[in-house]
């Protein structure tokens, strides 16, 4: 084994082999068609990767920064039980994923206590609206990052492919020159390489970055969830009192 890789090295390196270009535009310019078509694919796969990173990242920072600023100040309106002045302060919170769901029960909760139709549903009511809104914000903070995860696992295999037509190439130089030379595989094992590393550059990151955004995501849900529960005890609270007073 030994002996077979210093014959190789020797074949390689031998007197007059060409040397091998490592610059970017000789390497596309020496491509195959089809090594080409899997670079651009996998430059899109990334490019679509980045922008998706980009826009959650934008997204759950200004969720988390205005949740905070709207719990601080819709507390005093329900302690108050102002809930016109709560729906309206959960409404200047358009990114806050606590508002999106607050104001849903809150509007609901305040509808039905103005309606004489279905007296003593409010609670169920909102509690039905508090579901659907976290629902409806859970998806919307989903958005594109399932696309991570098939990006994470297909860029690989793009690449794999790439590999694979590159080594293709490389026997095909071996024999169409007759020769095992640096000269015959160069193009075709650089191909194959480049392929090999743009698929891992494009995967890794997609495969961080979908994990975290699903950790991100299942911390909204709890927050949305607890948030829910305490509107529900809240409601349940002004109804008792409602019928005491009654």
């Amino acid at each position: 084994m030994y002996l077979q890789l210093q014959v190789w090295a020797m074949m390689l390196l031998q007197e007059g082999a060409p040397v091998v270009s490592f610059d970017p535009r000789h390497m596309w310019a020496t491509m195959t068609p089809v090594g080409k078509g899997v670079v651009i694919c996998l430059f899109i796969m990334s490019a679509w990767s980045i922008g998706v990173m980009i826009d959650r990242l934008i997204a759950y920072g200004a969720a988390r920064k205005e949740s905070r600023l709207f719990a601080s100040s819709v507390a005093g309106a329900l302690r108050d039980g102002k809930l016109d002045e709560a729906i309206k302060i959960a409404d200047r919170y358009k990114k806050s994923h606590l508002a999106k769901v607050v104001v849903a029960g809150l509007q609901e909760f305040r509808a039905h206590q103005m309606s004489s139709e279905i007296p003593g549903e409010e609670v169920e009511a909102s509690k039905r609206a508090l579901e659907r809104a976290e629902a409806i914000v859970r998806a919307e903070m989903k958005r594109g990052v399932s696309s991570l995860a098939t990006i994470g696992s297909t860029a690989p295999f793009v690449g794999l492919f790439g590999t694979v037509v590159g080594i293709i190439g490389a026997f095909r130089g071996i024999a169409t020159e007759k020769s095992a030379g640096l000269g015959a595989v160069s193009a075709g094992i650089a191909e194959a390489l480049v392929t090999t590393a743009l698929g891992l550059f494009v995967a890794v990151p997609a495969v961080w970055m979908f994990n975290y955004f699903t950790n991100r995501v299942e911390a909204f849900d709890v927050e949305m969830g607890n948030s829910g529960s305490e509107l529900i005890d809240y409601f349940l609270k002004r109804s008792s009192q409602s019928r005491a007073a009654k």
